[in-house]
């Protein structure tokens, strides 16, 4: 009886994941390029996704700091920024950028732009698919590039890493001071406990919320607390489909990033710079447009609390030192990696 309904399941998940496919392909004419440089990906080559709308702010250090890690192109849809995003990204040697005016929401959140991309661009390669305020960092990723992350996981027969989205932010108030070449520099604290995670039998991925977000804004309802583990890096297929921004993805054994024999897989984490000081003006657009959340009514109050400008920090908040930091206090693991 179990074996039958473990392979019902697995045949629903596959019409399922082909369904996502065929509608993000349904949206593929909605990308309009304005610098494909896509001819240019050498056979091996790492490559990154984003979803991006006016994050002039940021993109110069995300570049730089990926570039450093090793990735070798990136690939960016531009949503009808106003901010120079898109021109800038045009102007590098190394990035393609497609352009659409359509709807963030309606795309399922930019994944079925990103979809495409992957589809038509990342199959064969391993893959980083992130958010512009996401920064990765694994197990020494200050000293090892990328790459030879990356062939240590094709040798041990991974398909995929997860990682751990923390967020990152100030000593004082949220939105007070000027800008920073660095955003860790800007936002160099983060919770190092309070975290809770579980394992969904469906798609037998992690969920973990925690974090600073869920103590400040949803303590009265902790199950409404952001999503923070993720899937990011996956050698690519045209057939894979993530189901939730990147936090799951389809086929399911793609999400098993965790091992269940009592030893550790690697794991990376996103240093996620949300809480720079302009969020108190891109929670007032975010509240106005209405595109960052499925139930937009739900959250208007967590919105309503950014524009307010509240201290995150506390008294048990840690200054981020690194990624040894990290691989101690058991939010990040090597697994073996060296």
């Amino acid at each position: 009886m179990a074996a039958a309904h473990d392979l019902w399941a697995a045949y629903r998940l596959r019409w399922r994941r082909r369904r996502l496919l065929a509608r993000s392909f349904a949206k593929r004419s909605q990308l309009s390029p304005l610098a494909d440089r896509t001819r240019d990906i050498a056979s091996g080559a790492i490559l990154a996704f984003a979803t991006v709308r006016n994050e002039m702010g940021r993109l110069p250090y995300f570049l730089r700091h990926h570039r450093a890690l090793g990735v070798d192109r990136f690939l960016f849809v531009d949503n009808a920024s106003d901010d120079g995003t898109a021109a800038f990204l045009a102007e590098q040697a190394d990035v393609s950028v497609w352009t659409t005016p359509h709807g963030y929401k309606a795309s399922r959140f930019g994944v079925d732009w990103l979809t495409v991309l992957l589809a038509r661009h990342g199959h064969g390669h391993w893959c980083l698919t992130l958010d512009a305020d996401e920064l990765f960092v694994y197990a020494h990723h200050d000293r090892r590039p990328l790459g030879a992350l990356t062939d240590w996981l094709d040798l041990t027969g991974r398909s995929s890493m997860g990682a751990l989205m923390l967020d990152m932010y100030p000593r004082g108030p949220l939105g007070e001071g000027g800008p920073e070449e660095d955003p860790v520099a800007a936002l160099p604290w983060f919770d190092a406990g309070n975290y809770v995670m579980l394992r969904q039998p469906r798609l037998q991925n992690l969920w973990v919320q925690g974090g600073p977000r869920a103590r400040a804004f949803f303590a009265a309802d902790p199950r409404r607390a952001p999503t923070l583990s993720k899937v990011p890096l996956v050698r690519w297929n045209r057939r894979y489909a993530y189901v939730s921004s990147t936090h799951s993805l389809l086929p399911r054994r793609l999400n098993r990033v965790y091992c269940e024999t009592g030893s550790e897989a690697p794991t990376g984490v996103l240093l996620h710079t949300k809480f720079l000081p302009q969020i108190l003006a891109k929670s007032a657009e975010e509240r106005t447009r209405r595109q960052h959340f499925e139930n937009s009514d739900l959250y208007a109050g967590y919105y309503d609390a950014l524009r307010g400008g509240p201290v995150l920090w506390c008294e048990r908040s840690t200054r981020y030192a690194g990624w040894r930091q990290l691989e101690a206090l058991g939010l990040m693991s090597r697994g073996g990696w060296q």
